[in-house]
């Protein structure tokens, strides 16, 4: 990982892409690399889950609790144990062509251009940015044709309160992808239209806000289960394996299909 600049004092790509490449941290170069740990200057909400890290993975995806460095997409739902973010996962290369980066803000012209975006897309918010974080694959190649090119950005956005994600594409090399998010055990999902197919430089053009080559979502609301509160006040099992509680008496009788009990059971 390594900062790095450019002779301009500052990048800026066409719309859609956030500015990016002077003052930006670089992925090192490497076929299915991912970052280090990147500690997050504000709290992320992602469906429920509270995130104060994430790592970027070379191949096209953001992931909060460990790097991952799978270069086959899969199709969400996924049901599986891991939060993705992933605007445009494929194997990718990028040992000889193409940067990788990052940063984020907390200050300036990017979180004005965010807050401008947030509430063009949800005017019924009244959102003032405080915190983005932009990741950016520019020009980078398919593994193993070092000779395409495709440029894409993920951008996190909160306030502290609402959370969104932005997808931006520029130029897109014919290749088998996936874009869209998926939650642990896919309680929260979404797949862009055209995902694990080849024919899928209609990103550069596509939208779900009106903005050709963007793709907006809101992921701070939902929660992962419905729980009643616990924990402060309860009895607790002894800790065995295949144990069970001794006999509970229940305060008020409780009928199961016709059978009224007075006590119960809870087994590990």
């Amino acid at each position: 990982m390594r900062v790095f600049s450019y002779s301009c004092s500052k990048i800026s790509a066409v719309r859609p892409f956030y500015q990016f490449g002077a003052g930006d941290t670089e992925n090192d170069r490497s076929d299915d690399g991912s970052s280090p740990v990147i500690y997050l200057l504000q709290p992320f909400i992602f469906f429920g889950q509270i995130y104060n890290q994430l790592h970027i993975n070379n191949n096209g995806y953001l992931t909060f609790d460990w790097s991952w460095y799978s270069y086959t997409p899969y199709q969400f739902p996924g049901y599986g144990g891991v939060d993705i973010i992933a605007p445009f996962w494929t194997d990718i290369d990028n040992r000889r062509t193409g940067v990788i980066s990052y940063r984020q803000y907390t200050s300036g012209s990017v979180l004005t251009d965010a807050t401008q975006d947030i509430n063009q897309y949800f005017p019924d918010l009244s959102f003032s940015a405080s915190w983005v974080f932009v990741a950016t694959w520019d020009r980078v190649a398919y593994y193993p044709y070092s000779g395409t090119e495709t440029s894409f950005q993920v951008v996190l956005i909160s306030d502290g309160h609402f959370s969104f994600v932005l997808f931006n594409y520029g130029t897109i090399a014919p290749t088998q992808r996936y874009a869209g998010y998926d939650t642990i055990s896919s309680a929260y999902h979404f797949s862009i239209t055209g995902s694990l197919q080849n024919n899928i430089s209609s990103l550069t053009y596509s939208s779900n806000v009106n903005v050709p080559g963007r793709w907006v979502f809101r992921t701070d609301h939902g929660s992962r289960a419905v729980f009643y509160p616990f924990g402060a006040g309860d009895i607790e099992n002894d800790r065995s394996d295949d144990g069970s509680s001794s006999v509970i008496y229940l305060l008020q009788q409780f009928i199961f299909f016709g059978q009224t009990y007075s006590q119960i059971y809870v087994s590990q």
